[in-house]
């Protein structure tokens, strides 16, 4: 087993005992929840008489839901009005900290703790969500749990957990120009598959890493539960500590000395041991495009679709299902595949930083006939940040549409939502059957900047040309 790593310093921190199933009894410092999954977790806790037993660890928002286009209450969808009346009376008759609409603060809650300087190195956090592993690129050890267990931390702050190995993946070199944060993650789950992190936490590390900013960084943890890690992180280091200083739940004065400190004490050691080591080169990554019905069935956008052949026989089943489904036939190239609609945003690509790359693809150009393009920041302040950059006109005039904060058309719980056999090009993270909303509808992730081109051209296309 590992030995010396941030995982295993963390784990070990957190650990309240050892239970008779040979599970972790691990205390989770801080409990983000939303409105689709926290429900029922109240129910029970009525149930048995339970109250919430640490509400100031708690931190609520709403964001899979709502709508991105008119907000008024009540929701159109009456479902979706009651999941948030329940959030409000939950959070109301808890004490629980809520980020309602108009808050200024309300957002996807995997990018509203961060920008509150909420997640910080050395915690561990717990999110009824599956892209949790977002929190890790802080130096956390950040968990997606189900409603069970949300009620578990609400009840008492702690959850039962078998501990994970740990993969080292480091990737060194300097990314070329066009390629960003969301090709590297799309690399390396193409690689090691959607099933190779079962059992791991994936610590990111390498001088391409040591690179990235924040945000970037989060794009590439978020996207951990999709090589099948349960959890994913980054050492902090300087860029880490600049960006959460002066936010508003970082420690000041005295305190952000200790807190530094600390945090740098809790990286992994030198010497510290893996459970497995997997090294890569920057400059192998290029644009990366998903042609398939998972995130590991990706391609450069400047390659061929893999035929059944070319792939290992483990993934030759799925393959032939992706080509039926997707409608694309192997041993084709993936440039120039037609697009219908055009997203960008999700708790994988809807940071100000996100906005900033598209912006810079979309100046001076406009949306081809056809397609609908549309932007949706990852919360209010986002929205704000941006609109006060003029990044909202720089879309509107290049023919997208400016939406509100909210998950949008990342799993379609709202109006956004893909129509009959529309294909999309997705900032988000799953391109699953049904993901974004229809029964056959399809989505080719890609970087936002990428989603930019395409929105353009209509179609699949190397933003490097564009850039250039």
């Amino acid at each position: 087993m590992s030995k010396g790593t941030l995982f295993d310093k963390v784990w070990d921190l957190h650990t309240v005992g050892t239970l008779p199933s040979g599970q972790t009894q691990l205390f989770i410092g801080l409990h983000l929840i939303h409105e689709v999954t926290s429900p029922q977790a109240f129910a029970m806790l009525r149930e048995r008489g339970l109250k919430v037993l640490l509400p100031e660890r708690t931190i609520a928002t709403v964001d899979h839901i709502v709508p991105t286009t008119n907000q008024a209450r009540p929701f159109a969808d009456t479902l979706a009005e009651e999941m948030m009346q329940a959030l409000e009376t939950n959070c109301q008759e808890n004490g629980i900290t809520f980020h309602n609409i108009g808050s200024g603060n309300q957002g996807i809650v995997h990018v509203i703790a961060p920008e509150q300087g909420l997640t910080q190195p050395g915690m561990t956090i717990a999110c009824g969500d599956s892209h949790s592993s977002t929190h890790g690129a802080f130096g956390a050890i950040a968990f997606g749990i189900g409603t069970s267990q949300v009620r578990d931390v609400l009840a008492s702050q702690t959850l039962a957990l078998s501990k994970l190995k740990v993969r080292k993946i480091e990737v060194n070199g300097t990314l070329q120009p066009g390629v960003y944060a969301k090709d590297v993650v799309l690399h390396i789950i193409r690689t090691l598959g959607v099933k190779g992190g079962v059992g791991y936490a994936y610590e990111y590390a390498g001088t391409t890493f040591e690179q990235m900013s924040m945000e970037e960084r989060m794009t590439v943890c978020n996207m951990a539960i999709e090589g099948g890690a349960r959890s994913g992180y980054i050492n902090p280091d300087h860029i880490t500590y600049e960006y959460l200083q002066n936010r508003d739940f970082a420690p000041n004065g005295r305190d952000w000395d200790k807190a530094v400190a600390w945090w740098k004490s809790i990286r992994s050691n030198p010497d510290a041991e893996y459970d497995d080591v997997v090294v890569f080169d920057a400059t192998d990554i290029t644009p990366t495009v998903t042609w398939g019905i998972t995130p590991g069935q990706g391609m450069g956008v400047d390659q061929f679709v893999p035929t059944s052949v070319e792939l290992h026989e483990e993934d030759r089943f799925i393959a032939e299902e992706a080509y039926s489904y997707m409608d694309i036939a192997p041993g084709k190239p993936i440039q120039g595949t037609k697009i219908d609609v055009c997203f960008i945003g999700s708790c994988t690509n809807g940071r100000i930083s996100d906005l900033r790359e598209a912006a810079k693809v979309a100046k001076g150009q406009h949306v081809a006939e056809g397609v609908k393009a549309f932007v949706v920041p990852g919360s209010e302040r986002v929205k704000k940040q941006a609109e006060a950059e003029g990044l909202d006109q720089i879309f509107t005039a290049a023919g997208f549409e400016w939406r509100e904060p909210g998950c949008s058309m990342c799993l379609a719980m709202n109006p956004d939502k893909l129509q009959g056999r529309q294909i999309s090009a997705s900032s988000s993270n799953r391109n699953f059957k049904g993901r974004q909303g229809s029964a056959s509808g399809r989505t080719l992730l890609m970087s936002p900047a990428m989603v930019a081109a395409a929105a353009i051209k209509g179609e699949v296309f190397d933003v490097r040309q564009l850039l250039n």
